[in-house]
């Protein structure tokens, strides 16, 4: 598995090992935490552009979880060489080395960065319009668009995955990704939340337990070629998490409100009516259950 130290990448690791599989990691550490990874998986330091590391991650592996990504979508506008050197070069080096090899399976974790905006808070399928409005989004389209073209004639099956929005335990602080992890860190702070826009723009937030299942799904199903939605299939308002986090850390807190920002969609919920049908996939978790457990985790590792 690339990127298996991250925040996504560490809970599907640890899935993988309780099914008695054999795992490799590879992670450069750029977001990850080696204590992420298990004791009971193979982890290799390296970068999945350095040729030797990609080659000694690959030796005896037969199928490929390639989650290692550059993932900062405001971020990505400043930083769009990077952005397409790690995913989509990244990505070219590993479908090249991969099919040199004997990996007979790929999963490529995408995202609902791919979709064009929309306007209105409506489920978005598979087939929605592909017009991304950031770098990464860009650079995620077109890995996941050269995965599906060369897998087949490099020898694997592939399936692609559009994530959406992700939160759990062990997600990495940045100022750039993850909403509910910002927030809680604000006010665990005694800071206020800040809202980009008017707060009412939609996501679709899906536990990291929900992600993980998913993907196990399409590594283990016969499905080739395609490329499903995960999500919750349930929009939640900026402004919604904001009061929710609140009212359970800082009762009383009013959020500050700034400008949006150029490179983020207003609305992104996902339609996952196909990857129920084709792949069995149904969410289990909801934020009211799980974000408690997100919080609580957060004050641990804050000492706070």
């Amino acid at each position: 598995m690339t990127g298996g130290a991250g925040f996504i990448g560490s809970h599907i690791v640890q899935a993988l090992l309780d099914r008695g599989a054999a795992v490799h990691v590879l992670d450069n550490l750029s977001t990850g935490k080696r204590d992420n990874v298990p004791r009971e998986a193979s982890f290799i330091q390296g970068d999945i552009l350095d040729a030797g590391e990609l080659d000694r991650a690959l030796n005896g592996v037969d199928a490929v979880i390639h989650l290692a990504a550059r993932v900062a979508i405001r971020d990505s506008l400043k930083n769009f060489h990077q952005d397409a050197s790690t995913n989509l070069m990244g990505t070219l080096h590993l479908l090249k080395q991969a099919g040199s090899r004997q990996v007979r399976n790929l999963i490529f974790a995408s995202s609902m960065a791919v979709y064009a905006d929309s306007l209105q808070p409506a489920p978005l399928a598979e087939n929605y319009q592909l017009n991304p409005i950031s770098p990464y989004g860009i650079s995620k389209l077109a890995a996941e668009k050269y995965t599906r073209l060369l897998a087949g004639p490099l020898g694997m099956k592939s399936v692609c995955l559009r994530y959406f929005n992700v939160y759990g335990p062990r997600q990495t602080f940045t100022l750039y990704v993850g909403v509910i992890n910002i927030f809680i860190e604000r006010l665990l702070k005694g800071q206020a939340p800040v809202i980009f826009g008017d707060g009412e723009q939609q996501r679709d937030f899906v536990h990291v337990e929900d992600i993980t299942r998913a993907t196990l799904l399409a590594l283990e199903s016969d499905i080739d070629g395609e490329v499903f939605n995960v999500g919750s299939g349930v929009g939640t308002s900026v402004a919604q998490i904001a009061r929710l986090l609140i009212d359970r850390i800082r009762p009383g807190t009013q959020p500050i409100y700034d400008r949006p920002h150029p490179v983020e969609i207003r609305n992104s919920i996902a339609d996952i009516s196909q990857i129920r049908v084709r792949l069995g996939y149904a969410p289990r978790a909801t934020l009211a259950e799980k974000i408690d457990e997100v919080i609580a985790w957060k004050r641990k590792t804050a000492g706070g």
